[in-house]
C-alpha cells in the first residue's frame, strides 16, 4: 500500500503530529509488537485520524554478483559488467553539449529509460559486447540473490524507539483529551514477559529494559508553554504584591486588592464556552495581562477609601463613596480593554486572547466594584472590633 503525506520539516520526530507515542522496550521485535497494538488503539479512538507509524515494511532487495568463471568463458571483463549495471541504473556523464541558446553547457548523461530499468527481467536482458564482438546477455554473466533491504531504526537520546503518530479532529481538537482516552486503554495492555506498560507524560523512561510509552507531540509543547506561563504568572503576582506593600505599607491590604485577579475567571471560563473556543496559550497570556489591569482598579478604590478615612469619614460612608466616585474611571478602563480586544476574536490564533480580555474585564470589573470594597470593609471592621492591649506597668 502506497501512502503519501505532505508535512513540514520538523525539528524533532516527536513534532511530526499532534499525538505521538514513543514506544520503548528491550528489543526491536517487542517494540514493534507493542507499537502495533498501540496503533490499533489509535485507529479505534474517536477523534484520532491520520494514524501512522515510523516502521518500514520489509522490502525485497536483489543483489547481482558477477560470475567470474562465466564472464571469463564469454570473454567479458568483470569490471565491464559492473560498469554496465551502474550505467544502466545510476547513469553516467558522457560529456557536455554547447548550445547557442544556453548560457551554460548542457550535461550529456547516459542512462536507460525508467521503463527499461524498473524490473529485474529488463535489466538482465541487457547485452554486453565480448572480446570477440558477440553480444552476451547480462543474465549469463551474473547470479541473482534475493535478500531483504535493511529497515531504518530510530533513536532518541541514545535509546531505541518506535514512533506511532496521529492527528486529532472533530469536536475535541486538543490532543490532551485523546491522550487521556488512549492512556486508559494502553494501561490495560500487558507486556510479553508479564506486567503492564509504564506510561510517561513529561520525562522519558530511565531505562528501556521495561516496556514503556512516552506521550509526546503537541501535548508536550502545550505542557511546556503552560508551565512557563504559570511560572511567569507566579512571578508577576509576587512583584505586584511587593509593589503594593511598598506603597500601602500593609501586608493584608494587597491581598484584598489581588482578589480581583481570580474574579476574572468568572467571566473567562464561561466566555470561552459561549464562543465555543478552547483555553489556549494566548488565553493564558490574556489572563496574565488582566492581573495588572484588575489590580489597578482595586488600587483606585482602596486608595480613595484611605484618603476618605484619613479625613474622618466613617468607614461605611467611605466605602459607598469610593464605589460611586471611582466607578467612572474603572468603567472606562474596562471599556477600552473590551473595545480594543474585540477585533482579536475574529483571528484564529489570538481568539483566546481577545475572549479573555473582553469577558474577564467585564466580569472582574463588575465584581471588583462589589467584592473588593466589601472585603476591605469587613477587614477594617474586624480590626476596629479587636480590643487593644492595655499597657503593662506604671507610666
Amino acid at each position: 500500500m502506497l501512502r503519501i503525506q505532505k508535512r513540514e520539516t520538523p525539528g524533532e520526530l516527536s513534532k511530526l503530529a499532534s499525538v505521538v507515542a514513543e514506544v520503548y522496550g528491550p528489543s526491536q521485535s517487542e517494540r514493534i509488537d507493542m507499537a502495533r497494538r498501540i496503533r490499533e488503539i489509535f485507529e479505534s479512538t474517536d477523534g484520532v485520524v491520520d494514524v501512522d507509524w515510523l516502521v518500514e515494511a520489509a522490502r525485497t532487495k536483489w543483489v547481482l554478483r558477477v560470475d567470474r568463471e562465466k564472464a571469463a568463458l564469454h570473454g567479458v571483463d568483470a569490471g565491464a559488467v559492473a560498469r554496465a549495471i551502474r550505467l544502466a541504473l545510476a547513469g553516467e556523464d558522457a560529456g557536455v553539449l554547447h548550445l547557442q541558446d544556453e548560457a551554460e553547457p548542457v550535461t550529456i548523461r547516459l542512462q536507460l529509460p525508467r521503463a527499461e530499468r524498473s524490473s529485474l527481467a529488463d535489466l538482465l536482458d541487457l547485452k554486453l559486447a565480448s572480446r570477440s564482438g558477440a553480444l552476451v546477455p547480462l543474465s549469463e554473466l551474473v547470479r541473482e540473490e534475493e535478500t531483504t533491504q535493511p529497515v531504518s531504526r530510530h533513536r532518541k537520546n541514545l535509546k531505541p524507539v518506535v514512533y506511532v503518530t496521529g492527528d486529532v479532529a472533530g469536536t475535541q481538537e486538543s490532543p490532551v483529551y485523546a491522550i487521556l482516552a488512549m492512556g486508559d486503554r494502553v494501561a490495560r495492555l500487558h507486556a510479553p514477559e508479564g506486567g503492564g506498560i509504564e506510561q510517561f507524560y513529561r520525562d522519558e523512561p530511565w531505562s528501556e529494559e521495561r516496556p514503556a510509552v512516552k506521550w509526546d507531540g503537541e501535548w508536550h509543547i502545550t505542557y511546556e508553554v503552560f508551565r512557563d506561563l504559570g511560572i511567569s504568572f507566579g512571578v508577576v503576582l509576587i512583584i505586584i504584591y511587593l509593589l503594593i506593600i511598598g506603597w500601602f505599607r500593609s501586608f493584608s491590604v494587597p491581598l484584598v486588592m489581588m482578589i480581583a485577579i481570580p474574579l476574572s475567571l468568572v467571566g473567562i471560563l464561561p466566555g470561552h464556552w459561549l464562543f465555543g473556543a478552547f483555553f489556549t496559550a494566548t488565553s493564558m497570556i490574556g489572563f496574565i495581562a488582566l492581573a495588572g489591569i484588575m489590580v489597578r482598579n482595586a488600587v483606585l478604590l482602596i486608595d480613595f477609601l484611605d484618603l476618605s478615612l484619613a479625613q474622618g469619614t466613617p468607614l461605611a460612608k467611605a466605602v459607598i463613596e469610593a464605589g460611586a466616585v471611582r466607578f467612572r474611571p474603572i468603567l472606562l478602563t474596562a471599556g477600552t480593554v473590551v473595545v480594543g480586544a474585540f477585533v482579536m476574536i475574529f483571528d484564529p490564533i489570538f481568539e483566546g486572547l481577545g475572549i479573555t480580555l473582553m469577558t474577564g474585564s467585564i466580569a472582574s470589573t463588575v465584581l471588583t466594584l462589589v467584592v473588593v470594597p466589601l472585603v476591605y470593609y469587613m477587614m477594617m471592621r474586624r480590626n476596629e472590633a479587636r480590643p487593644e492591649t492595655a499597657p503593662s506597668g506604671p507610666e
